[in-house]
């Protein structure tokens, strides 16, 4: 067994997810500033992680303030926030975890002008939310086995595991879900270039769970949907746009033309908190430019030329024309997608 990450009351812990597969290594992150660099580093990814993670970190830096004023502490809080919030920028996971604990934080100041009681409730707020996501991901296990068929091949692109989440994942939740059914099912996972979280990290899950898979690299996925060897494709998702546009790992987007062209459904799998009503449209969605050592880099070694110019987008955006659904813990969204996202959030879903 593993967990991904862990409130230990005056640290977090992470499983660092980038040296799996090879090992299974624990980093203890004591305050707010290491939090916020494993969120940036990807020792934690995933955008339903990365939200928890940020709500980790701030009830950490919140819990360990040494601010003796309500100003004082206000001021710090205010420090903490903005610093966890600049780790990442595509998973809006991440803004509505500090969202709800800034918001908690306001009210809290205006009931009370105990410290020690504030932070306590913005411990158990972040608890809460951990413990919220867990019950949330394993829903959207349950809402998405309605679209997998006993005997199915299902592609899956980069990770949206238990590594991306508290527990189950969300597209391998609905996997998970499915192979917990009986259903007979196998698993075609893309390596995802540059950073290889299909290789290392979906591989490694499915296999503890026994779960039958097979590694493809990225450019093998036309080839395996023209000889009809995928009949399903099911990815996570880092933002949804209010339209349905979706942002997943860089090369999703390559992967949804293909299978328009071979007429292979195509879902992405998230929770609520993962759809941005303030951000209309994928273009509006920003894309996080990581570091290009990762492309010109394997294992710490050149790969091209040093001097090679390169380029790392680590998200691109799939247009809603090419998404057969969105799987979610409320239940599944199908097109058109605008009406039916503002409908769910117009009923209370979150």
């Amino acid at each position: 067994m593993f967990y991904t990450l862990k409130w230990e009351g005056d640290a977090v812990s992470f499983i660092d997810q980038r040296i799996l597969p090879l090992e299974e290594v624990y980093i203890r992150c004591t305050d707010y500033e290491q939090v916020a660099d494993a969120i940036k580093t990807m020792v934690v990814r995933g955008a339903p992680a990365i939200g928890v993670a940020a709500a980790f970190g701030i009830a950490l830096g919140a819990a360990k303030s040494k601010q003796s004023t309500i100003d004082g502490f206000k001021e710090e809080f205010v420090h903490i926030c903005s610093v966890i919030k600049g780790t990442r920028p595509t998973a809006v996971n991440l803004f509505w975890a500090a969202k709800r604990m800034e918001d908690l934080f306001k009210l809290l100041i205006l009931e009370t002008q105990d410290i020690q009681k504030i932070k306590d409730r913005m411990v158990a707020m972040a608890v809460q939310m951990y413990d919220e996501d867990v019950e949330i991901n394993r829903m959207i296990g349950v809402n998405g086995d309605e679209v997998i068929e006993d005997g199915m091949n299902i592609l899956t692109h980069c990770n949206a595991g238990a590594l991306a989440t508290t527990e189950y994942g969300t597209a391998l939740s609905v996997i998970r879900f499915a192979h917990g059914q009986g259903k007979k099912i196998h698993v075609y996972s893309d390596e995802t270039r540059p950073f290889l979280q299909g290789a290392r990290l979906t591989m490694w899950e499915l296999m503890k769970d026994g779960i039958p898979c097979t590694l493809l690299t990225d450019n093998m996925s036309g080839h395996m949907m023209a000889n009809k060897k995928i009949d399903l494709i099911i990815v996570g998702a880092d933002r949804i746009a209010a339209n349905g546009d979706s942002a997943n790992k860089i090369g999703t987007y390559s992967v949804a033309v293909l299978a328009k062209y071979h007429n292979i459904p195509m879902y992405f799998a998230a929770p609520l908190s993962t759809i941005d009503l303030k951000t209309p449209e994928g273009d509006d969605i920003p894309i996080e430019q990581r570091p290009l050592d990762e492309v010109k880099k394997v294992n710490g070694k050149y790969i091209c030329p040093p001097e090679a110019q390169a380029v790392n987008p680590s998200f691109d955006v799939t247009p809603n024309e090419l998404i057969t659904g969105i799987i979610t813990d409320k239940g599944i969204i199908y097109p058109p997608f605008g009406p039916a996202i503002r409908s769910l959030f117009e009923g209370g879903a979150q």
